[in-house]
């Protein structure tokens, strides 16, 4: 597999009217200005395919978890057609592509926080970290990544309530 350097990137960018967020990997510093849906690219880091491939995986699934997460609870989060919703702040996005960016310089902090991030697809860490079930370094990443998915909107929550069976 090729492992030439890659641009892994955040921007934003507009389809149809709709503003979204998108957080991808091109191949050249061209591909990124001369792409017409996109507005403004807030980071940019030059690194190799696979490693591009490994963060980008990171980033999606924290950004996963935190819609799971605002489902789960009843919020509202627009869903564009594109990318990710603008209802989610920039500054939330970059402290996520900034983390995971960051981790994967040292490759003992990113296998011990991509696997929390995993278990943190299925259950909350709060539970594991006031228990005192993890330790060290274990503990310290996984305060830093239940905040990262500590996102909640300004939004009202919405109070659904289930169809009738008979309609």
């Amino acid at each position: 597999m090729d492992n030439s350097p890659q641009y892994l990137f955040l921007a934003s960018g507009v389809n149809n009217g709709e503003g979204f967020w998108i957080v991808g990997i091109k191949n050249s510093d061209e591909n990124i200005l001369e792409d017409k849906k996109l507005l403004d690219c807030h980071r940019k880091e030059l690194i190799g395919n696979e490693s591009a491939k490994d963060i980008l995986f990171a980033i999606n699934l924290n950004i996963k978890n935190i819609y799971n997460e605002l489902r789960i609870n009843n919020y509202f989060i627009e869903r564009p057609s594109i990318g990710i919703s603008f209802d989610i702040p920039l500054y939330i996005l970059e402290n996520i592509f900034d983390f995971w960016f960051n981790t994967y310089k040292n490759k003992e902090a990113w296998e011990t926080c991509l696997g929390l991030l995993k278990v943190r697809k299925r259950i909350s860490l709060t539970n594991l970290i006031e228990s005192e079930s993890l330790k060290g370094n274990s503990k310290k990443w996984a305060v830093k990544i239940e905040t990262l998915h500590s996102y909640v909107p300004n939004s009202l929550k919405i109070e659904k309530l289930n169809d009738p069976m008979w309609k």
